[in-house]
């Protein structure tokens, strides 16, 4: 079984009647390459750091070449077209962790 692959993202929305349309768009990206929100927005405290904004997403890709194809895709680099001016956006593609873990 191989590792899998994730999209951490931050997100601040500065339009979100634009941004409806990037959601909207970006389910065909996502339903293609087997995408699994884990966090979607909700509450959170930034217990460490700074440059917060104010949406967090973590989405599971089946592996991390799902998830670099997914970002590369023409899908969602038409899902990129239409965020554009409607929010400030963090995105790291990153392969999962399968290891050993704390005892």
């Amino acid at each position: 079984m191989s590792k899998k692959g994730y999209w951490i993202g931050r997100v601040e929305v500065t339009n979100p009647d634009a941004y409806k349309n990037y959601v909207a768009k970006n389910a065909a990206a996502f339903s293609k390459y087997g995408a699994r929100f884990l966090v979607r927005g909700g509450e959170f405290e930034m217990a460490e750091g700074g440059g917060a904004k104010s949406r967090n997403v973590v989405i599971e890709f089946p592996d991390y070449a799902s998830a670099m194809a997914c970002w590369k895709s023409p899908e969602y680099q038409d899902a990129i077209a239409a965020r554009k001016g409607a929010a400030l956006v963090d995105l790291m593609v990153i392969d999962g962790y399968d290891g050993p873990q704390p005892a």
